[in-house]
């Protein structure tokens, strides 16, 4: 009787698995129909065609090699020097680029260090705040910059300010949502230990939530602010200020080389500033844990 009750489980078994294989090459069928079909639907949307890129990419090189600047071997540094003729000038206006990365940065972060305690699933005082916060950074995330900046050259005329007050938007957004899923994945213990010593909601947050977290607010603010000085560099585009507008300027009137002497000096700024805040990142994350046992 034990064997035959034992043979009766194993075929159970054995059935159950074979269900379970069948259930999941279903769902991978599914999904592999479904994926084709958004490919091809994405495909016909966006007008893919081969033929067209192949043809499309000899005018890509084409247009690279105008940018380039003729350097000889004979006299070199008088030929960088006539291909960056406007440094001085270029400099300047990465240097506006930069601030205004930096200063956008700095005022998205403190709105969404200030809304992403409501933001957290975990810590939000009721309802009402946590949705409003969270449909808040998603309207701030989900606008381009671009269109928040033509808003604002619209609303306060050219120049950086509609630039930083663009990025600082669309920056309280897309970090609101980093630091809210943070907070959300704190230790809970200190949480409950000053809620059952009578602590308020803001007393709870600032002295058992922030100090857990801050290592990680600051990494993502360093991130977000190498992307915002590219995005500051693009901004120029429609008046918001800084080296785009240069760059724009250039491209509308075909000055080849100095395309490429501007688009070079980006590559090089946003190149240190991601390995200046890549160091400080990794500085930032290794303290996190150490300041945690202490």
């Amino acid at each position: 009787m034990a064997a035959i009750a034992g043979d009766a489980a194993v075929a159970r078994f054995e059935e159950r698995h074979r269900a379970l294989r069948r259930r999941k090459a279903l769902t991978t069928a599914v999904g592999a129909v479904l994926f084709a079909a958004a490919f091809l639907a994405s495909a016909i949307v966006g007008e893919l065609d081969p033929a067209r890129l192949t043809a499309g990419v000899p005018n890509i090189l084409d247009y690279v090699h105008r940018t380039l600047p003729a350097i000889s071997t004979r006299q070199p540094l008088t030929d960088i020097g006539e291909w960056y003729w406007a440094i001085d000038v270029w400099l300047l206006l990465m240097l506006d680029t930069v601030l205004m990365g930096f200063v956008g940065t700095l005022a998205g972060a403190g709105a969404a260090l200030l809304f992403c305690f409501h933001a957290a699933a975990n810590l939000a005082p009721n309802r009402w705040s946590f949705w409003v916060a969270r449909r808040g950074f998603e309207f701030a995330r989900t606008v381009p910059e671009l269109v928040f900046a033509l808003i604002f050259v619209f609303a306060f005329g050219p120049g950086p300010f509609a630039g930083v007050v663009a990025i600082a938007i669309h920056s309280a957004g897309a970090l609101g949502k980093l630091f809210a899923e943070v907070n959300e994945n704190a230790d809970p213990r200190p949480i409950e230990a000053l809620a059952a010593a009578g602590a308020g909601w803001s007393e709870t947050m600032r002295f058992a939530v922030l100090p857990q977290v801050l290592p990680n607010f600051m990494s993502y603010g360093l991130l977000r602010f190498e992307i915002n000085v590219r995005a500051a560099s693009v901004l120029g585009i429609v008046g918001a200020g800084g080296i785009g507008e240069e760059l724009y300027l250039v491209v509308r009137r075909f000055i080849y080389p100095d395309i490429s002497a501007i688009v070079l000096l980006i590559l090089v700024t946003v190149a240190l500033i991601d390995m200046g805040c890549e160091r400080l990142r990794h500085g930032l994350i290794e303290a996190g844990p150490a300041r945690a046992t202490r």
